[in-house]
């Protein structure tokens, strides 16, 4: 029983869903709604339980002394200040929350952010090295893309002709390409999870 019910339970939400969906009902739509009620007060608990997680990893780390572990001094201090902060100065503008956001938070994201373009830089470097014909074509395609934002005299519209003609034609079927994978994988793997093969979400099997 410890297996079954959980396995039960998904099954009956699967299919009522994929019901409810392709043969909308009014009781069946009013438990739907009920049902994304729930989703979130679910999803807040698991708001939660990850800042548990975090405190634990965090802590577990200091206590073990693991490479780089004063690091989590900051991770904990950062956590319950904004969380504290939070609950008793509020969030409007103005307050220390919003103060620590916009001059600890954001510049710490725009770095973060500004050192992915090395690494972006370093990838495009490795990828668009013309060693084969693939390669050729792929970098020649995003030579002509970066140039269509840049005025090139009597070259300019030319280029934009075959920028747009590249991002409507070969690009866009890529994307739709991907686009069915993406939901043909989606709809398996929701299979084999109402159907039970897949049972990951309940830890070891």
């Amino acid at each position: 029983m410890r297996w079954q019910i959980p396995l039960l339970i998904v099954f009956i939400g699967g299919v009522f869903m994929a019901v409810q969906y392709f043969v909308p009902l009014e009781f069946s739509e009013r438990i739907y709604e009920y049902c994304v009620d729930w989703i979130i007060i679910v999803g807040v608990f698991a708001m939660g339980l990850g800042l548990w997680s975090l405190f634990r990893v965090s802590v577990s780390k200091i206590q073990t002394k693991a490479p780089a572990w004063k690091y989590n001094f900051l991770t904990l201090a950062g956590l319950f200040s904004m969380i504290l902060l939070g609950l008793f100065s509020g969030i409007e503008e103005g307050k220390a929350f919003m103060k620590l956001f916009w001059y600890i938070y954001t510049p710490i994201q725009a770095s973060m952010f500004a050192l992915l373009a090395f690494y972006v830089a370093s990838a495009a470097y490795r990828a668009f090295r013309a060693r084969t014909l693939v390669a050729t074509i792929l970098l020649l395609t995003a030579v002509v893309i970066m140039l269509r934002l840049i005025p090139l005299g009597s070259v300019s519209g030319l280029n934009q002709n075959v920028a747009s003609w590249i991002l409507t034609v070969p690009n866009m079927a890529a994307k739709r390409a991907i686009a069915m994978g993406i939901g043909l994988g989606g709809i398996a793997t929701a299979l084999k999870v109402v159907l039970g093969i897949e049972r990951s979400y309940m830890g070891k099997d």
